[in-house]
């Protein structure tokens, strides 16, 4: 059930859209971005922007709240006009926007959903059952999000299964393939043509969007591979190893290779990982409840911890303890707390902000334990006379988390 929340209206049900599109979206099944011509303006929903005292513009805004999973939602990501997220309960539910309402649904069945990522009008999902799932979306049939190819493919099985050097020991008495992962597939993210997958069974594999073979398996960490992020041309990877190392490539044609490793508090498990637009600053999640920054040098193959910063009292990231925390960088790539988001009922999972600039300020998504997606709108400046940009994705000396 949608609702539409705000401090100075009585919660109701939303009837018409909370936001208003300004060109339809394209309905063509090439692989551009569907999103290229679609973007937001607020509209009238239960009050008028124009009417809200000055002080309302420096604060977030809770829009609505989306229900619909059978589990707790575990990832979230955009593609064009729609809203994705995905449940432990096995469910992928896409809402479409302006009226966020719900869409369709789709990959019941193949496992609970530990990422999504998308690319043009592909979206790739990774389950617990160790597969990477391809889904296009298609507006010329009924079907809007059809599974076109699961990973491994079966033309890489058939390639690579006769020959004993394709064959990797994984446990005393058993091998396997190296194109597969063998335990959940936890976080995946897409750059420059290929799509890496990282995985519980700490490899890092590395796979060609264009037919999607795997070109390389990694032994990246000493432990499960919690998050993948990729910048400029780097992939980081962080770890319960309590570590965040960097891969790059040499050439076109040469495989990834280690160019550096981060380390910050020991005995920890770093579980995510984030970049700055221009790539100079990383930093990480730790379970120990800290955020850490590293800043790296111009040829991105050395790195310094500059700072480390109690974020929550258990977690963060969207935090254990309910709410969403926002950073502000510093010059220097430090960080301090800025504001706290609140309204879940349980841990905060994931989140997801929209680059759209919206009524000025910006949308982001939040999934939860307590099995729905929130919608916020956030303003990018919070005190008066304060004109820099505090929380915005794509912009300089500002970082979401």
């Amino acid at each position: 059930m949608l609702h539409s929340v705000h401090p100075h209206v009585q919660e109701s049900t939303i009837s018409t859209p909370l936001l208003s599109s300004s060109s339809s979206p394209s309905s063509s099944d090439t692989d551009e971005s569907p999103a290229s011509s679609f973007r937001y303006d607020f509209q009238d929903f239960n009050f008028k922007i124009s009417n809200l005292p000055i002080s309302a513009f420096h604060s977030y805004k809770s829009l609505a709240v989306l229900s619909g999973h059978i589990g707790s939602v575990s990832c979230l990501t955009l593609c064009g006009e729609f809203i994705l997220s995905a449940s432990q309960g096995k469910d992928i539910i896409v809402w479409q926007q302006p009226d966020l309402r719900l869409f369709t649904k789709f990959g019941q069945g193949d496992g609970s959903v530990k990422a999504l990522v998308s690319s043009g009008n592909k979206v790739f999902t990774a389950h617990q059952d160790s597969r990477i799932r391809v889904w296009k979306l298609s507006r010329s049939s009924e079907n809007v999000f059809r599974l076109v190819d699961t990973l491994p493919t079966r033309k890489d099985y058939l390639g690579k299964f006769m020959k004993q050097r394709n064959y990797v020991q994984t446990r005393r008495h058993h091998k396997c393939l190296w194109i597969e992962h063998t335990d959940s597939i936890s976080c995946l993210a897409v750059s420059n043509g290929l799509i890496y997958s990282g995985s519980w069974d700490k490899t890092l594999k590395v796979w060609r969007m264009s037919d999607f073979r795997c070109l390389e398996s990694i032994k990246a960490h000493d432990d499960a591979i919690n998050g993948l992020v990729a910048s400029r041309g780097i992939v980081y990877s962080s770890s319960a190893d309590g570590k965040i190392k960097a891969w790059g490539k040499e050439g076109k044609n040469q495989l990834h290779s280690l160019k550096g490793i981060l380390e910050g508090h020991k005995d920890i498990s770093l579980n995510s990982v984030v970049v700055s637009e221009d790539g100079s600053l990383v930093y990480g999640a730790g379970s120990d409840g800290y955020i850490m920054g590293w800043l790296g040098n111009k040829n991105f193959n050395s790195w310094r911890l500059i700072c480390e910063i109690k974020a929550h009292e258990m977690s963060f990231f969207g935090s254990a303890d309910k709410t969403i925390c926002f950073w502000k960088r510093e010059i220097n790539g430090g960080l301090y707390r800025h504001m706290v988001i609140k309204g879940h009922e349980g841990p905060v999972k994931c989140l997801q902000a929209s680059p759209v600039r919206v009524g000025g300020g910006f949308m982001l998504y939040s999934g939860s334990l307590d099995k729905s997606v929130r919608v916020w709108w956030i303003p990018n400046c919070f005190d008066k006379g304060y004109d820099a940009c505090l929380v915005q994705t794509r912009e300089k000396n500002c970082e979401v988390f």
